[in-house]
């Protein structure tokens, strides 16, 4: 009795134990963002996502759990050869993400190792397309090229590659001293433009202004000679119209009771006074044969005077004294002394 209660015992524990383990892997909890494939009899089944799962016990297997989320691979530093043969070190990084686990699984043996070497030879391909002098202003495009490049290949392995970032480009010693000197020598020739530039733009300036200071002056001295020009025209017409006012009072001061013998009287006068000046200033004389007489002379005058006004006659004698005026010009140009020889004569 004792043995078979032990056999018993040993049964049940047995079952029990299967029915625990059979339990155990068949109910499965599965994270979110994971995903797990499984195998029924070493072939695959299905694949089972974040969430409570059931498997078949004893025939259904784990055979991979696959991360869901966006992954970073860190692309080791390697030497690559620009166009123009220069060795640069350069590195980055590469984010992907896992599409489809089944492909990830089954495709390939070591997804993110063949994702790293993939990427390598992709930067070695675009770095050897430019120049030194373009790689780090190209860097967008060399990124673009490499995620286009990879993603396509790894399609088939059911990774999704969403970008790729360089993070050091790095040429040797002696080609960064050269670069040094050549960005020296362009920020000095840039500084001496520059200050060419500004000597030029000042002495335009100068210039405009030096201009613009003369055309100030013309226009001022134009301005000053219109004024004073038309200041002198002013000045002869108000002296020519004072004149003929005055010529014009004259002849009807002639006109007038008494007018003539007023031009007689100083007709004479002025004859008597000018012959009182000639020995003044020279020693030498040139007078006319009949210089004393004076009637002679105050007729001829007068008759000058008469056929200048139009007047057919006159009275010959003096009624009063003569207004201090000018004598009027001559509307006719008429010999005063007659054609004779002159006589010489000395003080």
């Amino acid at each position: 009795m004792g043995t078979e209660s032990a056999i018993e015992l040993a049964v049940v524990g047995f079952f029990a134990i299967l029915v625990i383990y059979a339990m155990v892997s068949t109910v499965r909890v599965v994270p979110q963002q994971s995903a797990w494939i499984v195998e029924r009899l070493g072939r695959y089944e299905r694949t089972l996502l974040g969430g409570l799962q059931i498997l078949t016990p004893f025939v259904d297997a784990i055979r991979a759990e696959i991360d869901l989320r966006e992954q970073a691979v860190t692309i080791a530093e390697q030497d690559c050869i620009t166009k123009d043969n220069v060795l640069v070190h350069v590195d980055g990084i590469l984010y992907y993400k896992i599409v489809d686990p089944e492909r990830a699984t089954y495709g390939i043996s070591n997804l993110p190792f063949a994702i790293e070497q993939l990427a390598q030879t992709t930067l070695r391909s675009e770095i050897g397309k430019i120049e030194l002098d373009h790689t780090f202003e190209e860097r967008p495009l060399i990124n673009a090229n490499i995620v286009t490049e990879v993603d396509k290949a790894s399609e088939a392995w059911g990774a999704k590659v969403l970008r790729y970032e360089i993070k050091t480009i790095r040429p040797p010693a002696d080609i960064l001293e050269a670069m040094e000197k050549q960005m020296r020598a362009e920020r000095e020739k840039r500084a001496a433009v520059l200050q060419s530039e500004g000597e030029r733009n000042a002495a335009i300036n100068q210039s405009e202004g030096v201009r613009e200071s003369l055309i100030n002056q013309a226009e001022g001295q134009k301005q000053q000679l219109i004024k004073e020009a038309e200041g002198r025209g002013a000045a002869i017409r108000t002296v020519a119209e004072a004149t003929a006012a005055g010529i014009r009072a004259i002849a009807e001061a002639i006109e007038s009771p008494g007018g003539y013998e007023a031009v007689q009287y100083r007709v004479a006068s002025d004859y008597i006074g000018q012959f009182g000046n000639l020995a003044k200033e020279t020693n030498t004389l040139i007078l006319p044969s009949n210089f004393a007489d004076i009637a002679g002379m105050l007729a001829t005058a007068m008759n000058v005077i008469r056929h200048g006004n139009g007047s057919g006659g006159g009275p010959t004698s003096s009624a009063g004294p003569a207004h201090p005026t000018t004598p009027a010009t001559p509307a006719t140009t008429v010999s005063l002394t007659p054609a004779m020889p002159p006589r010489e004569g000395s003080q």
